[in-house]
């Protein structure tokens, strides 16, 4: 261990710290405790995915952005994760007729990356791996843990049962998550998950000739109201397909020609890149998954454990801020400790007291972005509205930021970055309707200034005209 002169740091440092779950939030938070130098012990249920021949669980790629690279910066991983990564700097939109048209996410310059889950999962546990101050237990299924004591009782996967002793429990354990079951037993712990209508589905695009089967820098959206498809590219030049639609209608596509006809129908131009006898064997392989949306807080319980990541808030997929905000969680929780001195009864109270509202924003964001994506991008009056949005923040760029870049491209608090939104929306409206009435006043008086020679028809004639035009025919 390393001696330090500050007595709390010193005492502070051969602490126990227990991250409950070995996936994207849990290994980068293995990452910053152990930089802290306090003993780390990740407990992961599954084996270790970078030994596993199948990597079972989630496969939606990722769109990582500001805030999850602000996050893996502090710990030296940015370029590493940037570098396995492609760029996306625009939203193509495909409509029902083939066309094509791109949507910019920013401003030049400004883009999402595309990463794979897997991949990022195997980088982060090997970056926590090489802190001698860190273990990790792979096959460590948590069944209890002592909310007084933060002994935590794992069985392992031949059936024996372990209790490991920790100072602090950090749950990052998913939605689903083992941890979180002990809040739900205290008074005054708030939780709601909901689960929207819809389902996804992943489909493989694979390379044709050796290359990308639709431009690569873009993520690619089949908006059809209710339901939808988008497309992201991966390194190895396939792009990965996900069907976003209600579950009664993934019912109602049973055989092989229904996928085609429905196909044909809604995403005619994906046909051929898919190919037709792949998208009726991968339609059935694997049923639709469902999504959730999880809101609780406080996210601590006294000073032994505090929920991050999924397992605090999950969010529906369609802001692409997941995972952005569960790496958040670790950077400002890291933040947190630097300015209350590791003292975890400050540290945990002040985390749940920033972070709730932010986490709670950015999951109804989600919420509301998972209809404009399907709807609303179809939408003439969207598009003006973004490029007006866009207009403004070019020639305003301190007072009108479009909602999407603060999310995205900043790391304005999310609750306060809606609460911007909703002030710019109310300005923007206002001049809009103001600019719309000076032009009906200023038409309006040159029309009675300089009426033009109209010619002389009786009021009579007038009418009957005007009915000749509403008859259907």
């Amino acid at each position: 261990m390393h001696n330090s002169t500050n007595d709390n740091k010193s005492t502070s440092k051969k602490k126990v710290v227990a991250v409950v779950g070995g996936g994207l939030v849990g290994a980068l938070n293995a990452c910053y405790f152990a930089k802290r130098g306090f003993q780390v012990e990740v407990f992961e249920s599954r084996e270790d995915i970078r030994q596993a021949k199948i990597v079972k669980g989630r496969s939606i790629n990722l769109a990582l952005s500001h805030r999850g690279r602000q996050a893996l910066k502090q710990v030296g991983m940015e370029d590493t994760i940037v570098s396995k990564g492609i760029p996306m700097h625009s939203r193509m939109i495909h409509s029902l007729n083939g066309t094509q048209s791109p949507i910019p996410y920013g401003k030049k310059g400004q883009y999402i990356l595309s990463v794979d889950r897997a991949n990022l999962n195997k980088e982060l546990l090997s970056a926590a791996e090489t802190y001698p101050n860190t273990n990790l237990n792979f096959a460590h299924k948590l069944l209890d843990w002592s909310t007084e004591t933060g002994a935590m009782t794992f069985v392992r996967a031949e059936g024996a049962k372990e209790e490991i002793q920790a100072d602090l429990i950090v749950g990052c354990d998913g939605a689903f998550s083992a941890i979180r079951k002990q809040f739900l037993r205290q008074s005054r712990f708030n939780y709601s998950q909901t689960y929207i209508p819809h389902g996804y589905l992943e489909l493989t695009m694979p390379p044709i000739n050796g290359e990308f089967a639709m431009k690569p820098n873009y993520l690619h959206i089949w908006p059809r109201n209710t339901f939808m498809m988008i497309a992201l590219p991966n390194l190895d030049k396939t792009f990965t397909c996900t069907l976003f639609m209600p579950f009664e209608e993934f019912e109602k596509v049973t055989t092989g020609d229904q996928v085609i006809t429905f196909f044909q129908k809604y995403f005619p131009d994906a046909i051929p890149l898919i190919g037709a006898e792949a998208l009726k064997r991968d339609y059935f392989r694997l049923p639709a998954q469902a999504m959730v949306s999880v809101k609780c807080s406080p996210y601590h319980l006294g000073d032994k454990c505090v929920l991050m990541g999924d397992a605090a808030h999950a969010v529906v997929p369609f802001y692409g801020q997941g995972m952005n905000a569960g790496f958040e969680d670790c950077l400002v929780f890291n933040e947190i400790m630097d300015q209350l001195n590791e003292d975890f009864s400050a540290v945990l109270p002040e985390y749940t007291r920033v972070r709730v509202p932010d986490d709670h924003a950015i999951a109804d964001l989600a919420m509301y972005n998972y209809v404009e994506m399907r709807a609303h991008v179809n939408s003439k009056l969207f598009l003006f509205r973004k490029y007006v949005d866009n207009f403004l923040h070019i020639i305003m760029p301190r007072t009108i930021i479009p909602l999407y870049t603060m999310v995205t491209f900043t790391r304005t608090r999310y609750h306060k970055a809606v609460k911007r939104w909703h002030w710019q929306e109310k300005v923007i409206n206002q001049g809009l309707l103001f600019c719309a009435a000076v032009s009906v006043a200023g038409c309006s008086y040159l029309l009675v200034r300089y009426p033009p020679n109209m010619p002389n028809i009786p009021t009579e004639q007038l009418w009957s005209r005007l009915q000749a035009l509403k008859s259907p025919f």
